[in-house]
């Protein structure tokens, strides 16, 4: 039987076209942007569509910090998180595209999303330019301290063992770390319940007091739960090991090959946003990469990446493809 994505109302009101006054910033920023030579003459405002403490919101306020000292302008990071991040999404697409709202994206709102909404009040391929794609963030399997496994093994023959009793968390419905459990649940033939939450943070909370059993979540976000042994980790969803969580093995070493997994961050802008802000954008995300800001991702367990704009869009067409397989092989249907 296929199950059910369920949204928000919310997402309906999300939909109502622009008023008329953002409909003329559009078109303004459209005929007087086109060079950018003065850009940025005033704050820049980084949306980050899930709330603060997850591994987007980590990437996005070491970015906003290093791109305000280059530009000489604050970068603004705004937490607007929501239905699988598609509320900040939105925001961002109908915003002026003049290089002022920029949005730092997820595998959710960005990949998933065509796949798990039966309609969405943006086109994630069309409504954005990609700009680069700043870090891979591969998924620990965690599990709350209470649960007497060491192994994901040991995880899945209690799951066998106890049908739908085992609880796992997500960033929300619809989201990776949701088709994480989902993929989980098709390959290893266990029921298990889904528990939505908004973001990481909260997921995590409820994790270490045992509220739900297991998630998926980044390094950066577990890694301060793994330090204090509030948390443990099962496996590493990735085809190697990582220096940043030494000892934990790969879901392929576990006997669960098939269980790999990573979001990332992508920066985009709305769409129409002039090729000259995009492409001075890109080029001091690569300065900043190389002058610091690599290094420090790597350091809280995320993988940097950069690259051309090119590159960034060939890689979202890439993802939007690989999440619909796995929507498919799990059998949903959006709503």
């Amino acid at each position: 039987m296929a199950r059910r994505i369920t949204r928000r109302a919310v997402l309906g009101a999300a939909s109502i076209i622009a008023a008329p006054g953002a409909m003329a910033a559009r078109a303004e920023a459209q005929g007087d942007a086109g060079k950018a030579d003065n850009w940025p003459n005033r704050p820049v405002r980084l949306t980050v569509a899930y709330p603060a403490g997850g591994s987007t919101d980590i990437v996005g306020r070491l970015l906003a910090e290093r791109l305000g000292r280059v530009w000489g302008q604050p970068v603004i990071v705004e937490n607007r998180g929501g239905a699988a991040g598609t509320l900040g999404a939105d925001a961002v697409a109908r915003a002026a595209p003049d290089g002022y709202s920029l949005l730092l994206g997820a595998s959710s709102e960005l990949a998933i999303a065509p796949s798990t909404f039966r309609s969405l009040p943006y086109d994630p391929a069309t409504g954005f330019e990609p700009i680069s794609l700043l870090t891979l963030q591969p998924f620990l399997l965690l599990v709350t301290n209470a649960l007497p496994v060491a192994s994901v093994a040991e995880l899945v023959a209690m799951a066998k063992a106890q049908p739908g009793k085992l609880n796992f968390g997500s960033f929300g419905t619809g989201t990776s770390t949701h088709l994480m459990g989902e993929l989980l649940r098709v390959t290893a033939g266990v029921d298990v319940t889904h528990i939505p939450y908004r973001g990481s943070a909260p997921a995590i909370t409820d994790l270490i007091a045992g509220q739900i059993q297991f998630d998926f979540d980044t390094i950066p976000a577990a890694l301060p739960h793994l330090a204090d042994r509030r948390l443990r980790a099962l496996a590493l969803c990735h085809n190697r090991r990582l220096g940043s969580v030494p000892g934990i093995p790969t879901v392929a070493e576990a006997g669960f090959p098939a269980l790999t997994g990573a979001t990332w961050a992508m920066l985009v802008a709305p769409a129409q946003t002039p090729p000259a802000i995009l492409q001075k954008v890109q080029k001091d995300v690569a300065t900043v990469m190389q002058a610091g800001l690599g290094a420090a991702l790597r350091e809280r367990g995320l993988e940097p990446v950069g690259g051309s704009i090119a590159e960034a869009r060939d890689f979202l067409t890439a993802e939007a493809r690989k999440w619909a397989e796995v929507v498919r092989r799990a059998n949903y249907r959006p709503e």
